[in-house]
C-alpha cells in the first residue's frame, strides 16, 4: 500500500456539474443513490500526445449507458465532448487515462429514485498501461472466473454500468491471489465471454476468432481492431466459442480502453506464442491511436 496515491487525495481538477473544481474537492455525500444501488455509468477512455481517441464514440457510449439506466444527462454530448479536452489542458496531460461519469445523487434512498439529481463528472490523469510493458512483451497469464456474465434478460448488459463490474472485482480478485492477471468469464450458457475489463480474441490458421457480444459490452476498442484487422485482409469470425477449443488456438490477446492491446501468454495452464499477427495488429493500434 505504500506506493499506492489514494485517488481522493491527489493534485490537480476534476470537473464536476459544470465547473473544474480542485480535486481534492470533489465529494458526494455517503447516502448517494449511485453508491447504495449502483446507478452509475462511466467511460474509461485514453488520451494520447493530448488527443483523446475516438471521444465521439465514448461520448456517445455514456449517454446510451444512461439512457438504458433512464438517466437523463444534464449536459449535451457537444459540451462534454468539450470538457474533456479542456481539462486535459487545463492539466497540460497528454498520455492520460479519461474518465467521465454519471450518476444519481441522495435526494431520494430508496430502490425508486426518479427525483434524484443526475450528476456529470470528469477526471483525468497520467496513468501508465493496464499491463506493464514487461508483462505485455511476455504475455499475460489468464484464470478461469467462476462468475458468469449474466443472461441479456437478467442484466442491462449494453450499458457500461457500475452494477456489471462487482463479479468483474470478484473474479479479478481471486485470478490475482492465484498469480494470474486476469481472469476469462463464461458466459450464463458456459460460452466464452471477456475478461473481467475487456474483451479477447483468438488466433487460428491466420484468422481472428472472437467471441459473439450478446450478453456483454462490444467495446470501442474491440471494434476498432476488428476495423484494422479487416483493413490488413485478416478474416474475423464472431462466434460462440467454449472452453474446450482452447487448445485449438495459437496465439491470444485482449483488447480494451485501458488494456489497448494486451497478449496472453496463458489461459489456466493452456499456453499461446506472443506470435507475429498479434505484434502487428499492436503496432498497427500504436500508430492509429497517436495519428
Amino acid at each position: 500500500m505504500a506506493d499506492i496515491i489514494p485517488f481522493d487525495d491527489r493534485d490537480g481538477l476534476i470537473w464536476h456539474n459544470g465547473a473544474f473544481i480542485p480535486w481534492r474537492d470533489a465529494k458526494l455525500h455517503v447516502l448517494s443513490h449511485g453508491l447504495h444501488y449502483a446507478s452509475c455509468v462511466f467511460e474509461g477512455e485514453r488520451a494520447y500526445d493530448g488527443k483523446i481517441f475516438k471521444s465521439a464514440a465514448h461520448t456517445d457510449r455514456l449517454f446510451k449507458s444512461a439512457e438504458i439506466l433512464d438517466m437523463a444527462l444534464p449536459y449535451s454530448k457537444e459540451e462534454l465532448g468539450k470538457v474533456k479536452q479542456e481539462l486535459l489542458d487545463k492539466q497540460d496531460l497528454k498520455n492520460a487515462y479519461v474518465r467521465a461519469f454519471a450518476w444519481r445523487g441522495s435526494e431520494m434512498m430508496a430502490v425508486s429514485a426518479q427525483q434524484t439529481k443526475i450528476h456529470l463528472a470528469v477526471a483525468a490523469w497520467d496513468w501508465p498501461s493496464y499491463f506493464s510493458l514487461e508483462q505485455k512483451k511476455k504475455g499475460i497469464k489468464l484464470d478461469i472466473a467462476e462468475w458468469k456474465r449474466p443472461s441479456p434478460e437478467s442484466a442491462p448488459y449494453q450499458a457500461k454500468a457500475a452494477g456489471l463490474y462487482m463479479i468483474c472485482t470478484l473474479s479479478k480478485h481471486k485470478a490475482e491471489r492465484q498469480g494470474y492477471a486476469d481472469a476469462l468469464m463464461p458466459d450464463y450458457r458456459g460460452y466464452i465471454s471477456e475478461a473481467t475489463g475487456a474483451n479477447i480474441f483468438f488466433v487460428k490458421d491466420g484468422a481472428l476468432h472472437t467471441p459473439k457480444p450478446d450478453c456483454f459490452l462490444n467495446g470501442i476498442t474491440r471494434q476498432t481492431v476488428i476495423e484494422l484487422a479487416e483493413a490488413k485482409g485478416i478474416p474475423v469470425i464472431e462466434r460462440h466459442m467454449t472452453f474446450e477449443e482452447l487448445p485449438d488456438f495459437e496465439q491470444c490477446f485482449l483488447t480494451g480502453s485501458a488494456a489497448e492491446i494486451t497478449p496472453v501468454s496463458e489461459i489456466k495452464g493452456q499456453k499461446y506464442q506472443v506470435g507475429p499477427l498479434v505484434l502487428d495488429l499492436c503496432e498497427a493500434y500504436d500508430q492509429l491511436v497517436r495519428s
